[in-house]
């Protein structure tokens, strides 16, 4: 199956870092993927830039109370302090999480993102990398935490930062592109 034939969750809310969901988003579209935003802010959600300045404003595409896992190829988890500190505490975001992740389909995790694996009891066992600050908390979740611009362990890649997203966006598309067993 090609990238063009797959359909990618994006799951995110208010806060989430603009750039993180737009380079991803932005090169699967390119490759002719299907991106839909799930979330469980309703309408639409306002971006940030730096955590600081509001960027632009997204629309809803699917509320995440309604999102089947089954529905998608892939999960895309953006990062933004805020939207990953409000996402991890959503009953329904960390049950798609962990729903989405026991499918064994990939899921690509930047910067503040990975705080929601840990909260969904994911991040055990598993070599990770995130931004700086959670490092701590991912070790103390279990996991193997490494400074790395992309780690890839089994379904699960994650990035650091804005400045990885070259490398993020060309592990999301080898995941993509790569036939399942």
């Amino acid at each position: 199956m090609a990238v063009a034939d797959k359909k990618i969750a994006f799951l995110l809310t208010k806060g989430v870092e603009q750039v993180e969901l737009t380079s991803p988003r932005e090169a699967l579209d390119r490759e002719g993927a299907t991106t839909v935003i799930v979330s469980p802010s309703e309408g639409t959600l306002q971006a940030m830039q730096n955590d600081w300045e509001h960027g632009d404003v997204f629309d809803v595409d699917v509320p995440v109370s309604q999102a089947q896992p089954g529905d998608y190829d892939m999960l895309v988890l953006p990062g933004g302090t805020l939207n990953a500190d409000a996402l991890r505490l959503d009953q329904d975001a960390v049950a798609f999480v962990k729903e989405f992740f026991a499918s064994g389909k990939p899921v690509a995790a930047i910067c503040h993102a990975p705080w929601i694996l840990a909260e969904a009891g994911l991040a055990e066992g598993r070599e990770l990398t995130s931004y700086a600050s959670l490092e701590t908390d991912l070790k103390n979740a279990g996991a193997q935490w490494r400074d790395e611009e992309v780690v890839i362990d089994g379904n699960l890649i994650t990035s650091r930062n804005p400045g990885d997203l070259d490398a993020f966006n060309h592990a999301i598309l080898q995941a993509l592109a790569t036939p399942e067993p």
